[in-house]
């Protein structure tokens, strides 16, 4: 509710975006982003958002992370050992 409030302050009232974030105690980012999304969106897209990121280009391969585990279970090896 505070995030609708805040973009309708700045989307349909006008104020500020830094004024609004301080009233708000959040940064001018924060409440300019918010507010892009309600113009975008409108009410909808006050909702919470997952943080997760889309995609992990470096994220470690199944294998390799088998055999960490494998040697973390069997060997009872620490990140140390492993590594």
């Amino acid at each position: 509710r505070a995030r609708l409030r805040l973009a309708k302050l700045i989307v349909e009232e006008h104020w500020s975006a830094t004024v609004a974030a301080k009233m708000f105690m959040t940064s001018p980012l924060t409440a300019r982003k918010w507010a892009a999304r309600f113009r975008a969106e409108g009410a909808a897209g006050m909702i919470d958002r997952s943080s997760r990121p889309r995609s992990m280009p470096t994220k470690t391969p199944p294998e390799l992370v088998k055999r960490i585990v494998k040697a973390r279970w069997r060997r009872r090896l620490g990140p140390a050992q492993i590594a």
